[in-house]
């Protein structure tokens, strides 16, 4: 064993060993892989942030480095190499914050779109689009001078904009054209010939698209075979040649300047020798030869010449060769010359000098002027040449030169503030719109504001009032920026009501003056004082003093202060005795003097008094005087004081008795002084006027105008006797006799201020289009910019002044005259006497006419003019005819004849034959040249009826506002009944729209109509004010409003209410704690319940009535309820105590108990005493006369402090809406047990009181939406139509504010305009092309110029009507002024093989993706297709054409493969079938975008280029994912519930959105399992199945494997026989079946044998 293990050991040390040496062998050969590339190389991190002392380059910024190995840990240095270390510090820029000012980011463009399959090299179908990149430079640059810099300071400040941006490509667009139109009728109608069909280009190729395929197709035909020959032969017109002068001279006839002029000068001379004519036939004669002049045009402005023009004539074969004019003997050959216009350009001067600029002053920011230039016409374009240039032309230009004075400067000014008014914020129910007298608080003010040149030379005019002096108004428009508010909220200070105190009580009685004690009289005196001060002074408030005459005044007398205790006589201990009195000396009012004063006065005398026995009766000391019954005395009505006192013990026997019951209580008389009052009464104060009593001047010196001339004021003062009146001064005291007189300030005058007139409005212009008998107006204004106060100077009366225009001559209208044509003029004979047929006096030729400019009153006028304002010049060349020998010829037809009426009979015109025409007989023939002309009479119906909708409710106009006045939204300006409109439209019996005067209408209908006025919220009065929420101390009162209506029409709008539509004032309040005070009667007698008949004392009851009284300065007068006074302070009504007995002792009441000391901490004592009012007998003492208790806080001892009340509402006077009102807060004296007491308590300790009482606030005003005025219509939106509208506007002047009555929403209104016809210009269509007298060649087609007429809805509709109600446009058709009606056109000869027309443009379209528009120009197309008439000439054929332009408002049109698979084409999005322009990658049956193609059964090609399989089909695909077949789906049969047949629903993959009655196929539902998607990867859902299917499969297993492992078991609970392998199992039927197992036997034997 120890050899084995030892074994184990050395080998196991053999194998660490070797596996040490294979990993140094693996670690020194790691360095390397097997390429030789190292296995470890170094990283870096970012750079840090510049760091440096200054800014700019010197700044350095170090970064990370470290070692990391391929598979990305970090490992030391050293197995990186060295050598390649990156450097882990660099210099830098140190960036600040002011370089970026310096430096920014320079963009670049952006590059063109470059296709993102170049840069990844995946090529792929084109669809709808190629996603591209595009790119661009971002560098940051120093601004200076564009120099480079690091990227780095740009994005210090900003990050770096980017660099690339996708952008997207349009998919090559083929060439898209029509399809086919049916075939063409055979070229021939016998013999071999040619059908054509052709087809138009809709969208040219765009982006390398296919080209154009061709747009004819031909085919052969032969209806039948020709019978005899065919005509081969055919006579070809070419076209005319260049119009050209003729080279040979003109025959003498036609030499016209030389032979006038020899002419002329023979009728000179002739005239000459006939003599002088008469004056008027000399007139007569130049006028004519004026008109002559004027005829011929020989002006060089016109310089018509007139030439020819030639053709050539052939006879062409069928196959397009040309041969002898002899083979064409049938045809008649036509006229080879003509007469023409030579063309000549147009010529005009050089151009002018510039004009000088029509900004005169210098100025960059008013805008610049212009100046312009000219040229002359010196030659107008002949013979069809272009029209001329422009003769004028202008550009902007700003002032030249040293000496340009700067531009005027404008700027807005105002006039002072109008008078503050309250009214305008006053609501609907507001009582004091009728009586606005005395409205105070919160208004609204306004002023004009106007523009005036500003200019430093102006003098000021608001420190000036001896020459005051205001800019000059100009116009509005001239002052930019922001105008001045023209209202604002201002403030009357509402007046403060006089508050006085109640009256004291009254002095005694004393001298008037005790420094001068002249008289003896004297008079007893009581005061008020302000509680709160009036706004106009003391003199508003009524009398503060009242005296009274009185007999023996005093200035001094003695006040007596208390009485000593009372002290018996001769040293005795009781019986009678004397009190002396404790006194001091006080002045008239009550103030303690030095007792020297009083000397004159008799000293008070000490008092009788009683000191009782023990044996006598004893009393209680005598009560304080009640107050006096009466203020004076009158001889119906005499002051009483009343005291009294009570019977505290009885007397013994021989004691003295006590009093009855009259003789404990005593009665005085006091106020004894007559009810004789007197005070002084004043007036107001009258006005301020010059003090003439003063010596000095008191005028204002120029040098000091802020001061102003002092006067004085006066008022009445008179003695007054209550309830007497006035009565002599004497009767009142002097010393308080009020001033009558006091200094003032005189107001100082302020004289009007008017701004100096503005200048006069320019009249409209210089002339008028036409005398309308309206004269125009000019004003002048000037503005009011201070009113007049005080006496100064008045305003003037007039502010605005009119006056006529002067009367405008008429504009110098331009018109064209013709004058008579010329005679019409050949070609030359000697040119054209070799043609066939020519005839030398007859034929076509030219001639013209000389076209004159005049103005409208027939002056000849430069042609210029008429250029530029006159319509379009008449022709001055037509052709004409010179009839033959044997021509018919005839007059111009007549004008029609007149109807009687309309609708009824015909009207006819008529012409004549003329000459030798008479009695041709081919002249005669009526169907060839007919006489006569005969058309029913017009029939004119005319129909009105409105169109349109109604418009806006219009107030009528013309109210007139004064000039500073406030347009407050819902005034009655703002409502009422007002008209709307709605428009008229006149048709004719044609359905035409004509204008509206044929239907008698001025085109409206006029209806009334209401604007609702508004309608503010209406509220209740405020109700009286609540009793205050305690009767002691803070607390609140309130009074409240209740809605009455509810606003409507954007009428004011209600405060903020409560659940019960009420809104309510909460104020707090504080009631005076000795408002209300306990008043308690003396004690009644007393009553003895043990009584001892001897002795009459023992225990008894006093009772004493305790009641509330209202407390006053003259004491308690008047009962009350007894909850208005503080329960816890009512005094006891009942007593029970012990009447002492005769010899006892008797001790007075109790005094109060006396102070605790402060702090409340239950360490001290408070105390109180009697004394004693009767001694005891010898032998025995009296009680306790002093009784203490310990201070225990809020039981006996209290804090106190202030408690301050929240503040109120914000009150205002009640001639207030709004604006500065007050705000109050109660101070409250509170005990610490939260009991409110007497502010005395809290006065007594001197607490600090730091809070404000009051405080001023503001109540915001209800301003009302204030509203410009309604501004001039505008012009109609159409000039013609239907649908034209006329607004006019307002603005918000200013906006609500508050509970002001919001602006409405309607700001702007609009009206119909009258409806009238839309007439325009239109060609007709193109005749057929003419060629005279010959089968092909060069010819000529013809249009006309219609009028149309339309209702300018845009529908297309419109009618031709007569040409005269378009005579008033200009002739431009679709805003082209090159009228053409005519134009050259080619008739192919037979077998030519010939371009057709062009057709349409086609509809404008743009270039799309995916239905948005890109940004390229849309573009719309025409083409020309060819026709081919031989066979044999189709190699002959041009080339087909197209054109295209750009346009506008490109539609996005998308091309979609339709049909089956039996008949595919291509269709537009607009429904029309085209050729190209769906992709073939998409066409039906074919997948070309799938690679490789999917060719397999029901497979096609998905969007995706994915190879999918139809419905009802699931894919199969290679392992390289490819399909390999499409398999149908098994179909899950589902029967559908409620099917009583059990038939079996079929489902299919149907959408399931889609209604039933759309879905194919039966009830229920099919789904097809598609194991593969899209991607050709397994879905989701298989992993799922085959997981299930696992588990299943396992279950299965298992339950096998239980089963067996149950027989098993039951297997064991037999007896198997080791020996022979025989088991016994129990049958169902409880029988034994053995089984013996040959194979077991063995094994037994073996193990047994073991």
């Amino acid at each position: 064993m120890g050899l084995g293990v030892r074994g184990a050991r050395t080998a196991f040390l053999c194998l660490w060993r070797l596996f040490l040496l294979l990993c140094g062998i693996w670690t020194t050969c790691a360095q390397t892989t097997g390429d030789g590339k190292s296995l470890y190389f170094w990283e870096t991190g970012p750079w840090g942030r510049c760091m440096g002392s200054e800014c700019g380059p010197g700044g350095s910024q170090s970064r990370a480095v470290w070692c990391a190995h391929v598979e990305g840990w970090t490992t030391l240095h050293t197995n990186c190499l060295q050598s390649t270390r990156p450097a882990n510090q660099q210099s830098c820029f140190r960036v600040c914050d002011w370089h970026k000012d310096l430096y920014d980011w320079r963009l670049g463009p952006w590059n063109q779109c470059v296709p993102i399959s170049l840069r990844t090299g995946l090529t792929g179908v084109c669809l709808q689009g190629e996603e591209g990149i595009q790119t661009r430079e971002v560098n940051c640059v120093l601004k200076a001078d564009g120099s480079a810099a690091d990227d780095a300071i740009c994005e210090y400040f900003e990050t770096k904009p980017r660099q690339e941006q996708a952008c997207l490509i349009p998919c090559p667009q083929d060439c898209v054209v029509t399809e086919f139109t049916p075939w063409t009728t055979c070229s021939k109608t016998c013999g071999l010939g040619l059908q054509n069909r052709v087809r138009a280009v809709v969208a040219p190729p765009l982006f390398g698209g296919l080209p154009c395929p061709n747009l004819t197709e031909f085919q052969t035909c032969a209806p039948r075979a020709c019978e005899g020959r065919e005509t081969v032969f055919s006579l070809k017109v070419g076209g005319w040649s260049d119009c050209k002068l003729p080279s040979l001279p003109l025959p003498p006839t036609s030499s016209a300047a030389p032979s006038r002029t020899a002419r002329q000068a023979r009728r000179r001379k002739g005239k000459e020798r006939k003599g002088n004519r008469d004056p008027e036939m000399r007139e007569l004669i130049k006028s004519k030869r004026n008109r002559n002049r004027l005829n011929r045009l020989e002006d060089d402005l016109w310089n018509i010449e007139i030439g020819y023009q030639s053709r050539q004539v052939v006879c062409v074969h069928r196959n397009g060769s040309t041969v002898s004019l002899s083979q064409c003997p049938h045809w008649s050959l036509p006229e080879t010359y003509q007469s023409c216009l030579m063309p000549k350009d147009c010529v005009v001067s050089e151009w002018s000098m510039w004009s000088s600029c029509s900004k005169t002053c210098l100025d960059p920011s008013v805008p610049q002027g212009t100046r312009s230039r000219s040229r002359q016409l010196i030659r107008l374009p002949t013979g069809g040449k272009s029209e001329c240039p422009q003769l004028e032309e202008s550009q902007a230009c700003e002032p030249e030169g040293d000496g340009v004075p700067p531009c005027a400067i404008y700027a807005w000014r105002t006039t002072e503030w109008s008078e503050c008014r309250v009214d305008a914020l006053l609501s609907q129910q507001d009582r004091r719109r009728g009586n606005q007298t005395g409205l105070c608080g919160g208004g609204v003010q306004s002023r004009e504001v106007y523009c005036v040149q500003a200019n430093a030379e102006l003098l000021s005019y608001i420190n000036n009032n001896k020459d005051k002096q205001a800019s000059q108004p100009v116009d509005i428009r001239l002052c930019k920026g922001t105008t001045p508010s023209t209202t604002q909220l201002c403030h009357i200070p509402c007046p403060v009501e006089c508050e006085v105190s109640p009256w004291g009580a009254w002095g005694p009685c004393t001298f008037e003056n005790c420094d001068e004690r002249v008289v003896k009289k004297g008079f007893k005196f009581r005061r008020r004082t302000i509680t709160n001060y009036p706004t106009g002074g003391e003199g508003n408030c009524p009398h503060l003093v009242e005296a009274i005459p009185c007999d023996d005044p005093s200035c001094f007398s003695w006040q007596l202060v208390k009485l000593e205790e009372c002290v018996p006589e001769e040293e005795m201990d009781c019986g009678e005795g004397t009190q002396a009195p404790q006194v001091r000396c006080v002045n008239s009012e009550g103030i303690e003097v030095e007792k020297e004063l009083c000397a004159d006065e008799v000293y008070p005398s000490s008092v009788p008094c009683v000191v009782p026995c023990p044996k006598d009766c004893a009393l209680s000391i005598w009560t304080e005087w009640s107050s006096c019954s009466q203020t004076c005395s009158s001889k119906t009505a005499e002051g009483k004081q009343m005291r009294t006192r009570a019977i505290l013990a009885y007397n013994a026997g021989e004691g003295s008795s006590c009093p009855n019951t009259s003789a404990l209580q005593e009665v005085r008389n006091c106020n004894e002084h007559p009810c004789i009052v007197y005070h002084w009464q004043t007036g107001p104060w009258g006005q301020c006027v010059e003090d003439t009593t003063t010596s000095t001047l008191n005028t204002s010196s120029s040098a000091d105008k802020s001061t102003c001339t002092m006067g004085v004021q006066t008022r009445k003062v008179i003695c007054v006797k209550v309830n007497v009146g006035q009565v002599p001064p004497k009767k009142c005291p002097e010393a308080p006799r009020p001033e009558s007189v006091r200094p003032c300030l005189l107001p100082c005058k302020r004289d009007c201020i008017v701004t100096p007139f503005s200048e006069w409005t320019d009249c409209p212009t210089s002339c008028e289009a036409g005398a309308n008998g309206q004269k125009n107006k000019q004003f002048r204004y000037r503005v009011i910019i201070q009113m007049p106060a005080n006496g100064g100077q008045e305003c003037p009366d007039v502010l605005y002044e009119e006056k006529d225009c002067a009367t405008p001559s008429v504009c110098p209208g331009y018109r064209w005259k013709t004058h008579k044509w010329r005679k019409c003029q050949l070609v030359p004979w000697s040119i054209r006497r070799d043609s066939k047929g020519a005839q030398e006096s007859c034929g076509a030729g030219v001639q013209t006419r000389a076209i004159s400019c005049r103005q409208l009153d027939g002056t000849v006028a430069d042609v210029v003019q008429c250029l530029k304002f006159a319509s379009s010049m008449p022709v001055m060349s037509q052709p004409c005819q010179l009839p033959c020998r044997d021509d018919c010829q005839l007059t111009n037809w007549s004008k029609f004849s007149p109807c009687t009426s309309d609708c009824v009979g015909v009207r006819t015109r008529r012409r004549a034959l003329v000459g030798k025409s008479k009695k041709k007989d081919k002249c005669k023939n009526s169907q060839m040249y007919p006489l006569s002309e005969t058309q029913y009479c017009p029939c004119d119906k005319y129909n009105a009826q409105p169109v349109g909708n109604w418009s806006d409710c219009i107030l009528p106009e013309g109210r007139v506002e004064s000039a500073v006045a406030m347009k407050v939204q819902g005034d009655v300006k703002e409502c009422g009944q007002g008209y709307r409109y709605q428009a008229m439209v006149c048709y004719d019996q044609d359905n035409r729209l004509v204008e509206t005067l044929r239907c008698n209408s001025h085109g409206y209908i006029e209806e009334a109509c209401i604007v609702p006025c508004p309608s503010d919220c209406k509220l209740s009065e405020w109700s009286n004010w609540s009793r205050c929420s305690k009767s002691c101390g803070s607390g609140v009162k309130v009074r409240s409003k209740w809605l009455r209506e509810k606003p409507y029409n954007g009428g004011r709008p209600c405060p903020k209410l409560d659940h019960l539509n009420q809104v309510y004032e909460v104020v707090p309040c504080v009631s005076d704690c000795s408002q209300y005070v306990w008043v308690a009667e003396p004690w009644s007698v007393w009553k003895v319940s043990n009584v001892d008949l001897k002795e009459n004392c023992g225990e008894g009851i006093q009772t004493r009535r305790v009641r509330c009284m209202l407390n006053t300065v003259d004491g308690p007068t008047d009962a009350v309820e007894d909850y208005l006074c503080d329960p816890e302070e009512m005094p006891q009504g009942t007593r029970e105590s012990r009447l002492p007995c005769p010899e006892d002792c008797v001790l007075s009441d109790w005094s109060a108990w006396t102070a605790c000391d402060l702090p409340c901490s239950g360490r001290g004592d408070r105390e109180r005493t009697a004394f004693a009012l009767r001694l005891p007998k010898e032998g025995e003492d009296c009680p306790v006369s002093m009784q203490t208790e310990p201070c225990f806080l809020n039981r006996n001892c209290f804090h106190y402090s202030y408690n301050i009340t929240d503040w109120s509402t914000c009150q205002l006077s009640a001639n207030a809406v709004c604006g500065i009102g007050l705000k109050t807060r109660m101070l409250d004296c509170v005990r610490s047990d939260s009991k409110s007491v007497d502010l005395k308590y809290c006065e007594e300790l001197r607490l600090e009181k730091k809070w404000q009482m009051n405080a001023s606030c503001t109540v915001e005003c209800p301003v009302n939406c204030q509203l410009s005025d309604w501004s001039a219509w505008s012009e109609c939106s159409q000039t013609c139509g239907l649908e034209g509208k006329m607004w006019r506007r307002r603005t918000v002047v200013q906006a609500s504010q508050g509970d002001g009555r919001p602006c409405p929403s309607q700001m702007e209104q609009w009206k119909p305009c009258p409806v009238r016809p839309c007439y325009r210009w239109q060609y007709g269509p193109w005749s057929e092309c003419r060629v005279e007298e010959v089968v092909c060649g060069v010819g000529l087609r013809f249009r006309n110029l219609t009028c149309f007429v339309s209702d300018g809805s845009g529908d297309g509709k419109s009618s031709i009507v007569e040409e005269e109600l378009c005579a008033g446009l200009e002739q431009a058709v679709d805003g082209d002024k090159n009228i053409v009606l005519e134009e050259t056109c080619t008739l192919p000869c037979p077998g030519d093989c010939y371009l057709m027309e062009w057709s349409d443009w086609s509809l404008c379209q743009s270039v799309c993706v995916k239905g948005q528009r890109l940004d390229f120009t849309p573009v719309q197309v025409r083409s020309r297709a060819v026709i081919a008439q031989e066979p044999e000439n189709i190699a002959q054929c041009p080339d087909q054409e197209w054109q295209s332009r750009p346009c506008s408002n490109g539609e996005c049109y998308e091309y979609q493969w339709m049909g089956n698979p039996q008949v595919i084409w291509c269709q537009r999005s607009d429904g029309i079938n085209v050729t190209g322009g769906c992709p073939p990658a998409l066409l039906p049956g074919t997948d070309q975008s799938c690679d490789p193609p999917c060719d397999k059964p029901q497979s096609f090609c998905s969007e995706e280029g994915v190879c999918m399989c139809e419905e009802g089909y699931t894919e199969v695909v290679t392992a390289e994912g490819m399909l390999e077949q499409c398999t149908p789906i098994p179909v899950l049969e589902i029967p559908t519930a409620g099917d009583k047949k059990a038939d079996v629903k079929t489902s299919r993959a149907i959408n399931p959105t889609l209604p039933t009655t759309v879905q194919p196929g039966r009830a229920g539902r099919t789904w097809y399992l598609q194991p593969f998607g899209p991607d050709g990867k397994l879905k989701t859902w298989v992993y799922g199945v085959a997981a299930g299917v696992f588990v299943l499969l396992v279950f299965i297993v298992s339950m096998i494997y239980l089963a067996c492992s149950y027989c098993a078991i039951r297997r064991s609970l037999g007896t198997p026989d080791s020996a022979n392998g025989t088991v016994v199992w129990m049958g169902q039927d409880a029988h034994e079946l053995t089984y013996t197992c040959p194979e077991c036997q063995q094994p037994s034997q073996e193990s047994r044998a073991s």
